[in-house]
């Protein structure tokens, strides 16, 4: 069985979809694919692919990102409703959004948010970012507090003892992943790229490799013992920084 990874697929796009629908029907029968985040707000849309890709692969693993979580144009009250009513539908097409073993493999999904852990957000950030417009959230939940409920929901998941263990997020764990070539004026974005909450998970864990989307940026890097890879689908125009295809991260 080989374990593949992928992120943000946004298949509010036509061409990411075009890509999902034209995946193999047969090469994955046996594998097991993690999806760490970002399809679509759109419902139909996100169930149309979690049906896809369930048809392609053994198993699915699924955590949702942020764009995954936005209502401005769905009719969900709010997106922590909206967040357990995605959960509940990947359920119900057989997408796992908790641990799954096989054998001495073990995989372990991790919800997460931001919390300024990499830095206090900009006002440009506050006006601009999208998230503060399209996701709208219970009274009395900041950011800070946010990212706090769903860390709490992955202590079910802490510890896991097995031989090999992966683990993802979509929000990433630790801001020395984004490549030092960044350009300083898209650093801006660090603040809302995840939290090091998550990082303190994987330490628990005792995690061999993790898995981990949102930046939109393929990264394959070794951090004190823990491999770390980003394999974002991205935006069409996104040809630069992403591979557009799935990435093969463990056999066994």
């Amino acid at each position: 069985m080989r374990i593949h990874a992928i992120s943000d697929i946004h298949v509010d796009y036509p061409e990411n979809r075009r890509w999902l629908h034209n995946l193999s029907m047969q090469d994955y029968q046996e594998d097991t694919l993690i999806l760490a985040g970002d399809i679509t707000d759109i419902v139909p849309l996100f169930a149309e692919a979690l049906e896809s890709l369930k048809k392609r692969f053994q198993e699915v693993l699924f955590v949702p990102g942020n764009h995954d979580l936005w209502v401005h144009r769905n009719d969900s009250p709010d997106s922590l409703t909206h967040f357990y009513n995605i959960v509940k539908l990947a359920g119900q097409y057989g997408v796992h959004t908790g641990p799954v073993h096989f054998g001495s493999l073990s995989i372990v999904p991790l919800f997460g948010w931001y919390d300024y852990s990499f830095g206090e957000p900009s006002e440009q950030i506050l006006d601009l970012w999208m998230d503060f417009s399209a996701c709208r959230w219970p009274d009395g939940l900041d950011e800070k507090k946010i990212t706090q409920l769903f860390i709490a929901l992955n202590n079910g998941s802490v510890p896991v003892e097995n031989q090999t263990l992966i683990s993802f997020s979509h929000f990433l764990p630790r801001i020395d992943l984004m490549p030092s070539a960044i350009p300083v004026e898209k650093r801006i974005l660090y603040p809302v790229l995840g939290t090091s909450l998550l990082e303190q998970q994987i330490r628990t864990l005792g995690s061999d490799i993790h898995v981990y989307g949102h930046s939109h940026v393929n990264m394959n890097m070794e951090k004190e013992g823990i491999t770390y890879i980003n394999n974002a689908f991205g935006y069409p125009s996104e040809t630069g920084i992403s591979k557009k295809k799935l990435c093969c991260i463990f056999e066994c």
